[in-house]
């Protein structure tokens, strides 16, 4: 369980910081939520407490993870499908195990192939929203700006 003001990650949504814990009624059960607080889009988020271990909500990672992302973001791109909605595919899973590693992975790899040939529509999504969410724990990992880490993370890419 966690307390208020820890900071977690809660997976295909991103990083936040509890702010509080609330009991709400849905559907005449009365359940306790996490009210999470994500610092991209300055968005708060409900997470009902006895379903975030399921969820996959997980502890922030430390510094030495921090160094092993950026490690992965200058590595060269991964074999992928050629085939784009194979590709997808894959990369979505990737992303919804909340795995910092995997979705550094899947960013690293989207945007050298972006920078190589262009992504489609739906894989352009998919490189924003596992940006944002890597992003979001970077900056609570490390208490920097989200311009901060952006620059970061769009010049570590393929550095390698």
């Amino acid at each position: 369980m966690f307390k208020i003001g820890d900071r977690v990650v809660y997976p295909m949504h991103g990083a936040g910081v509890i702010e509080g814990i609330e009991e709400k009624e849905l559907m005449g059960e009365t359940r306790e939520f996490y009210i999470l607080k994500l610092p991209i889009r300055n968005m708060k988020v409900m997470l009902p407490i006895d379903n975030a271990e399921n969820l996959g909500v997980r502890k922030v990672v430390d510094m030495k993870a921090f160094g092993q992302v950026m490690d992965i973001l200058a590595q060269d791109k991964s074999i992928m499908p050629d085939n784009w909605n194979r590709r997808y595919r894959s990369n979505l899973e990737l992303v919804k195990t909340g795995n910092i590693f995997e979705v550094a992975t899947v960013v690293r790899n989207l945007e050298i192939l972006d920078r190589e040939k262009g992504l489609s529509t739906g894989e352009r999504k998919m490189l924003n929203n596992s940006k944002q969410i890597l992003v979001s724990e970077l900056i609570l990992s490390k208490d920097l700006k989200e311009d901060e880490v952006v620059t970061l993370v769009n010049a570590t890419i393929g550095s390698n």
